[in-house]
């Protein structure tokens, strides 16, 4: 019981970071299901909070969404993340963990220099972003950071990228699950215990809506850097220990 606890804890608080910046929530709650329940079970479980962690974003935050960047990110990003779930156990975990850290340090800089230099994605090139992140996706743990660069490149900011991206993350991750239940890996203990560390998400999501309201656009890219350097140490490290 007091495993659970801790971990519904750490998922209200990993919760309430998601809702203020979009994405994080499954950097911070990897380590404890891996850690709590094994690593097999901790990727199901998280696909299943993620899930109902996203969907509580898109509510909260319903009316700011972009439909047009959520339909050509999702377009290719849906069948994209069913095929990197497939492919799941053929790559070294590794190695792509030690690419996506080296890869989130170095867009601190760049996001900077895009913005400088007012560079914007079309929809388009969103679409081509889509297919890459959602691969990714269904293929490692974790790369909520990545669509970061992508809808803040469209020109997306706060409520309208938090509730975006989320949208558009519900149905990657969906993709995910589907897969996930075809071959066999969602077992009813596991979908359980998902939807209660999912439960303990929405609740801090929610929580999040209010600190963001009062957060100024400044604050909000300092958070989004914080995000991608403590993203890149944790994988690099994943990827080294």
């Amino acid at each position: 019981m007091t495993s659970y606890f801790f971990v519904l804890l750490v998922g209200l608080v990993a919760g309430v970071v998601s809702g203020v910046i979009g994405t994080g929530s499954s950097i911070m709650l990897l380590p404890i299901l891996v850690y709590t329940f094994g690593p097999k079970q901790a990727v199901p479980i998280m696909a299943v909070a993620a899930v109902m962690a996203n969907f509580a974003r898109v509510l909260a935050w319903w009316r700011l969404v972009d439909w047009r960047a959520f339909a050509a990110y999702s377009v290719t990003g849906i069948p994209a993340a069913a095929l990197g779930a497939r492919t799941l156990l053929a790559l070294p975990a590794d190695i792509v963990n030690a690419c996506l850290g080296i890869f989130f340090l170095f867009m601190i800089p760049a996001r900077h220099w895009l913005r400088k230099h007012d560079f914007r994605l079309k929809l388009w090139q969103l679409a081509i972003a889509g297919a890459g992140i959602g691969y990714l996706t269904g293929l490692v743990l974790s790369t909520g950071p990545l669509s970061v660069p992508a809808f803040t490149a469209y020109g997306l900011t706060k409520g309208a990228f938090i509730s975006t991206e989320a949208a558009s993350s519900l149905f990657l991750y969906i993709s995910k699950l589907t897969t996930f239940s075809e071959l066999g890996a969602l077992p009813p203990d596991i979908f359980m215990k998902g939807v209660l560390v999912g439960a303990s998400l929405m609740a801090g999501t929610f929580a999040g809506k209010i600190v963001m309201l009062k957060l100024s656009d400044n604050g909000f890219r300092l958070l989004l850097d914080a995000l991608l350097f403590c993203s890149g140490l944790s994988l690099l490290w994943a990827a080294i220990r």
